[in-house]
């Protein structure tokens, strides 16, 4: 199974997941200029999709699936409630009805070889979703746009082999930034985003020796920044006694908002 982010940031993201046969995106939140660029750079072609598989309807996560699905006319995945936001989105422009398949979490559906499964997260949006994806026994997941978690997201993100997690914000950059106060508190309550320590203490609970790399993702562009995301998260892995992993064990990287990762083979 291979795994590569083309983007992942506040101000996009696009997260390509495949086998040999069959791929997917997870979300298409940047133009599709950016996300072709991307998948001729791990030897990929839009004509290699299988699907897009949509978290939520918010813009970051769908600005370039307009063109895309013209362009492609790939199959786009989501729940009922997001796939309905996404119709009324006039930005994206007009996208063939007949594209859209409707999913349900906690539901495995397949794509060729590649089994998906939705799993809910708290998240100002319709029905968001994060996916658990998984291919001969191998298993990669996408978590990101959460203000919390609990017991039943930690259950879909254990056993994984890959997985990019939400490290948005640093919780006193935040605090003293610039934002309107409305706008701090919509980010840090329960439908908000996973600030880094949160991001911490959910990978204590989901690392395993199973695990070959992790990547932090969905970073804020003004109240967070790449070592300060890595420090505090390796710190709340490293400072957890009932974690089994330390995080010299694996790679542990910041997912980049502007450039496409190397891609990770498991």
């Amino acid at each position: 199974m291979d795994f590569c982010s083309i983007a992942s940031g506040s101000s996009g993201n696009c997260i390509y997941i495949g086998s040999d046969e069959n791929s997917v995106l997870v979300d298409a939140g940047v133009s599709c200029r950016r996300i072709t660029e991307g998948l001729k750079g791990i030897g990929r072609c839009l004509n290699d999709l299988t699907g897009i598989l949509i978290t939520h309807e918010h813009s970051d996560h769908i600005q370039g699936l307009g063109v895309l699905s013209r362009k492609a006319h790939i199959p786009i995945y989501g729940t009922a409630a997001t796939l309905r936001q996404i119709r009324r989105y006039n930005p994206i422009g007009t996208v063939d009805p007949e594209l859209f398949r409707e999913i349900r979490p906690d539901e495995p559906f397949w794509l060729g070889d590649l089994q998906a499964t939705a799993f809910h997260i708290s998240h100002d949006a319709a029905d968001p979703v994060g996916y658990r994806i998984e291919y001969k026994g191998k298993a990669a997941a996408v978590a990101t746009d959460m203000g919390c978690y609990n017991e039943y997201t930690v259950q879909h993100l254990k056993d994984l082999d890959v997985a990019l997690v939400e490290s948005n914000h640093d919780v006193n950059m935040l605090e003293v930034g610039p934002y309107p106060y409305p706008l701090k508190r919509r980010i840090m309550s329960e439908k908000g985003h996973l600030s880094n320590e949160a991001c911490g203490h959910l990978l204590t609970e989901i690392l395993s020796p199973r695990m070959n790399t992790v990547y932090l993702g969905h970073l804020s562009k003004n109240n967070n920044y790449e070592a300060l995301a890595y420090a505090t998260v390796t710190c709340e892995i490293d400072a957890a006694e009932e974690c089994e992993v330390r995080s010299k064990d694996l790679p542990i990287l910041v997912a980049d908002r502007d450039h496409p990762m190397d891609m990770v083979t498991v």
